[in-house]
């Protein structure tokens, strides 16, 4: 007999209810608002990002428009289990040529595939037998391999700022890539929200919020859970990976993909290409957005995936 789950208000979003969820030796911090009858939409976030950077504008605004959204931290992350093996030492320039190349490493702790076994564990877990998938960046990889092996599992697909990995495509900016890996100055508070308003200056849409507002944001980040070993271990499981171009060309879910025109951590040709490799997929550009998702552009893009939903469900 299954243990009844149990939820909590979250001290994030008034609006959302929160858990935790065991799947196999690991525990997910879950979030879930919105009408328990509702279509479910599942958020899976991308690599580093706590669960959070699903902003609650964003989420509020799809519970508005009819849905009970998911969203919840990655292994590694948040307040999810985080992994106690050391990582495997890979050579940087042989790992970064093999994903140029499209190739798999064998040697990691986990990688997507291990992700998105994740995810449809706890699609399970919390009794959904089918959701509408958005996956942001890393988690929309992992989304593709959800929807590749789990076709039961994904009603619909979104991917928003994402790829495919397939061989040959253009790597991320420097100063957007350096912002992503580089270490903060110091490891006290002051130091790690200075380094994340200069990750956020370097990948977000410009004069979406204010100075307060970004620094009180990462704050809240920071106090919530810091996992700079998670992060390196998420980083490894994207390299070892390898191309998912071969998943994307056996997704039979109806996919849109959404990507920002001045997106410099994944440029534009990621999400195209993803969108190339599986059949069907509308692909949308955003003019003007980065690698985030702003509270300017947040009525356009849950109109967007809602619009994909809706036409692509029963009546």
């Amino acid at each position: 007999m299954q243990t009844p789950i149990i939820f909590s208000p979250s001290p994030y979003a008034d609006f959302m209810q929160q858990t935790t969820v065991k799947v196999g030796d690991l525990d997910f911090h879950v979030e879930i608002g919105g009408k328990e009858d509702a279509p479910v939409i599942l958020l899976i976030m991308g690599l580093g990002a706590q669960m959070l950077l699903w902003r609650d504008f964003f989420c509020k605004g799809l519970i508005d428009a009819g849905y009970r959204v998911v969203r919840f931290d990655n292994r590694d992350i948040g307040l999810s289990s985080k992994m106690r093996e050391k990582s495997p030492r890979f050579s940087q320039a042989q790992l970064m040529a093999r994903f140029t190349f499209g190739l798999k490493t064998d040697g990691a702790l986990y990688t997507l595939y291990d992700m998105a076994n994740d995810t449809k564990g706890l699609l399970d877990a919390l009794g959904i037998e089918k959701a509408h998938v958005i996956g942001g960046s890393m988690g929309g990889m992992i989304a593709q391999i959800l929807a590749a092996n789990y076709p039961e599992k994904v009603a619909t697909l979104g991917l928003l700022f994402s790829s495919n990995n397939r061989a040959f495509l253009p790597p991320p900016y420097p100063k957007q890539f350096n912002a992503l890996t580089g270490r903060p100055d110091s490891q006290d508070e002051a130091g790690l929200v200075k380094h994340s308003l200069k990750l956020f200056a370097a990948i977000g849409t410009p004069d979406q919020s204010t100075e307060e507002e970004k620094i009180e944001f990462a704050r809240t980040l920071y106090r919530r859970s810091y996992s700079p070993a998670g992060v390196m271990r998420q980083y490894l499981a994207v390299l070892t990976t390898g191309s998912l171009r071969a998943e994307g060309e056996k997704i039979t879910a109806p996919t849109i993909v959404l990507h920002g025109s001045e997106d410099r951590l994944l440029p534009v040709a990621h999400g195209r290409a993803a969108a190339k490799a599986i059949k069907g997929a509308k692909f949308h550009l955003i003019s003007g957005m980065a690698h985030d998702i702003p509270k300017g552009y947040t009525p356009l893009l849950v109109k967007l995936f809602t619009q994909h939903i809706k036409s692509h469900s029963k009546p």
